[in-house]
């Protein structure tokens, strides 16, 4: 009898020793990952301060996850914090599956000759100026039937900050023709690495015969260059400073904690190859002249929902 009260408490000890080990193992992980997230945000507030830069406005997003149970960001590029009258330089919508952490990404081109509720037909990258992310929120679901969870103003020195970060080396692209316009460098065709401010330069780029056309698609090879070389588990346990660095450059909705497990799925190995789409899609639209306007791409908005929502759910 006292044999077996011996050997019950014994694993009773033990079982007590690895729990404690576990939940110090946690404790340590979680203490180190928010040691990276400060440093990184710390990292970021002091080149801000330096550099003057205004804070972020305060936004409304009433957004929920879509019909098909999935998370939709929208992502906007600007180069203009703080300014009321700047429009959207980059429309994206990230799609996020949780149940197989995978992520799609769909383009959505400035230049959409699209109706913005309470304003009749603009260019969609008009809406942000008009009403914030909310208002390019509601003028998607108008237009394309598709609700967004999320949104992430990303200033573009954020970005060039995030590269530097991630790729001391640069990240890896063939540059597929000279550039050197309106970007204040010149960039050489060929495989190269690329530091913050050569990739921002990369992706803005649109002084060509292919316009912005060949800017979205470079937008989205550079997204899917970037996935692919930080993916791992290295970059993992580099994740919280990287979103620390990011965050203080950034105007979301998401917070911390989210952004880490979405983060995770997004930089993880074995997902395969991100699927992409550019809305309107081919055969989908016109480039007439409006007065007021200038150039838009007038879409088949039904056309183009329909691509959406097979895009999606395929």
């Amino acid at each position: 009898m006292r044999a077996d009260r011996y050997q019950h408490n014994k694993k009773k000890r033990r079982w007590t020793s690895i729990l404690l080990v576990c939940l110090l193992l946690i404790g340590a992980v979680a203490g180190y990952a928010y040691f990276q997230f400060k440093q990184g945000v710390n990292q970021s507030l002091k080149k801000i301060n330096n550099d003057n830069k205004q804070a972020n406005e305060v936004y409304t997003f009433e957004g929920k996850k879509d019909q098909y149970g999935d998370t939709n960001i929208l992502l906007l590029g600007s180069d203009a914090r703080g300014k009321e009258k700047a429009r959207a330089d980059t429309i994206m919508i990230a799609h996020y599956n949780e149940d197989k952490g995978t992520f799609k990404l769909t383009s959505i081109m400035r230049d959409s000759y699209v109706e913005i509720p309470g304003y009749g037909k603009h260019k969609i990258n008009s809406a942000f100026a008009r009403g914030g992310p909310e208002l390019i929120r509601k003028t998607i679901k108008q237009n394309f039937d598709i609700d967004l969870q999320y949104y992430a103003i990303v200033d573009f020195d954020g970005f060039v900050q995030l590269i530097d970060e991630a790729f001391p080396d640069g990240v890896e692209i063939n540059v597929e023709k000279k550039m050197e316009k309106n970007i204040y460098m010149t960039l050489e065709p060929g495989l190269q690495r690329l530091n913050g401010t050569q990739m921002l330069g990369y992706v803005r780029f649109r002084y060509d015969a292919m316009s912005d056309f060949g800017r979205v698609e470079r937008q989205q090879k550079a997204v899917k260059a970037i996935r692919e070389q930080l993916s791992g588990f290295k970059t993992i346990a580099k994740l919280p400073k990287l979103i620390g660095v990011l965050s203080p450059y950034v105007n979301t909705n998401i917070d911390t904690a989210d952004a880490l497990f979405m983060g995770k799925d997004f930089l993880s190995s074995n997902r395969g190859t991100m699927a992409t789409l550019r809305i309107p899609v081919e055969n989908s639209f016109t480039e007439p002249r409006i007065q007021g306007e200038g150039a838009v791409l007038d879409i088949d908005v039904e056309k183009n929902k329909e691509a959406l929502h097979q895009f999606i759910t395929e």
